[in-house]
C-alpha cells in the first residue's frame, strides 16, 4: 500500500476514476492529495498576470473542493501552474514527497489535454515516483481487489514490479500472477530458415516453465505484442504492475509508443515502477529486500526539487 499519494485531477470523469483507485491503494494511516495544474507563468504561448493566475486559482480550487465533497477520504487540495499538467504534477510529488501518481483517462486519453501523445510520454517517462493509470469507468467499478498481475520477463525491472506485486498482494490477501509475452529472436527472420509452429510453442512453453518457476505465482506466457498480450492477459485482472527502465515507463515489457498503448489498452488499473520508484520501496510493508537487491543500483534515488 502507499502512504502518500497525489491524484492529478481536472474537470473530466476520469479525476474521479483515479480518485477511486487512489482510495482503494492508500494506506490505512495514509495522506491523500489532489492536485490540479492550470498553465503558468512559463506557458510557452501567451504571458501571465496576477489577475489571470488568481482566477485560475480560483477556479482551481472550486473544482478541488467539488471533487472532495462526498468522499470518505479526507484528502488535501493542491493547486499548481506550470507550463505543462506533466512539469506540474512532477514538481508537486516532489514537493510534497508523494510516493504514488495516480491519473485517469477519458476516450481522448490520459487526464486533460496535455495527457496526449509526447506530453503523456514525457509526463510517465520523468515521473519522481510510481504512476498509477485507472481505466475509465473505474469509479463505478465494485471496490474488490481478487488478484494482481505482473509483467515479466526477467530483466531486473521486472523483478522489481514482481516484489512490488506480491507486496500488494499480501496486503490485500488476492491472488498473484505473472505472465510473459513472447516476441520471436530477430535471428529467426534472417530467411535463413522459416519460423515453425513448433518453434512458437516452444517460446511460448519455455516462457510458461520460467514464470511457473517463480514461488507463488500464476504462471501465464503467449506469443505476440506484449502491449496487446498485456492488455488482454488484464482482463482478468484487478491491478496490473509492470517494471520500468530508463527508456520508457515500461521498458523491456514495453517501450515507445507501446507503453502509450498499453495505458490505454489495459482493462484494469496500471501500476508503473518508475525508475524513481525504487527510493519509496522500503516504505512498503512486507516487501522482500532480497529481490530489491538484484535490482541494479542506477535505479536510484528519487530527483531532489
Amino acid at each position: 500500500m502507499f502512504d502518500n499519494i497525489l491524484v492529478g485531477v481536472d474537470e473530466h470523469q476520469g479525476s474521479r476514476d483515479a480518485i477511486a483507485l487512489a482510495g482503494r491503494l492508500l494506506a490505512r494511516d495514509g495522506k491523500l492529495t489532489l492536485a490540479h495544474v492550470y498553465p503558468g507563468e512559463a506557458h510557452p504561448w501567451r504571458g501571465s498576470s496576477p489577475e489571470y493566475d488568481a482566477a485560475q486559482r480560483g477556479d482551481a480550487l472550486a473544482l478541488l473542493k467539488s471533487l472532495a465533497d462526498g468522499l470518505e477520504l479526507r484528502a488535501e487540495l493542491e493547486v499548481a501552474g506550470a507550463p505543462s499538467v506533466g512539469r506540474g504534477l512532477h514538481l508537486t510529488a516532489e514537493r510534497l514527497g508523494a510516493d504514488l501518481l495516480v491519473v485517469g483517462t477519458t476516450r481522448h486519453g490520459l487526464v486533460g489535454r496535455v495527457w496526449i501523445g509526447d506530453d503523456t510520454r514525457a509526463a510517465l517517462n520523468g515521473a519522481p515516483c510510481a504512476v498509477a493509470v485507472a481505466p475509465a469507468g473505474y469509479e463505478r467499478e465494485p471496490a474488490t481487489m481478487r488478484e494482481i498481475g505482473v509483467g515479466y520477463d526477467g530483466s531486473p525491472e521486472s523483478e522489481h514490479a514482481l516484489a512490488i506485486a506480491r507486496c500488494l498482494a499480501a496486503e490485500f490477501g488476492t491472488r498473484l500472477s505473472a505472465f510473459e509475452a513472447v516476441a520471436l529472436p530477430s535471428y529467426l527472420f534472417s530467411g535463413a530458415a522459416p519460423v515453425q509452429e513448433e518453434t512458437l510453442d516452444e517460446l511460448v512453453e519455455s516462457a510458461r516453465e520460467r514464470v511457473a518457476a517463480l514461488a507463488g505465482v500464476e504462471p501465464h506466457a503467449a506469443y505476440g505484442h506484449p502491449a496487446e498480450e498485456l492488455a488482454g492477459f488484464s482482463a482478468s485482472l484487478d491491478l496490473l504492475v509492470v517494471g520500468s527502465r530508463g527508456y520508457g515507463p515500461l521498458g523491456r515489457l514495453v517501450h515507445g509508443s507501446t507503453s502509450l498503448a498499453l495505458a490505454r489498452m489495459a482493462r484494469c488499473p496500471l501500476l508503473v515502477m518508475t525508475r524513481a520508484a525504487r527510493a519509496h520501496d522500503e516504505a512498503l510493508p512486507g516487501l522482500d529486500q532480497s529481490v530489491l537487491e538484484r535490482v541494479p543500483h542506477e535505479v536510484g534515488p528519487r530527483a531532489q526539487p
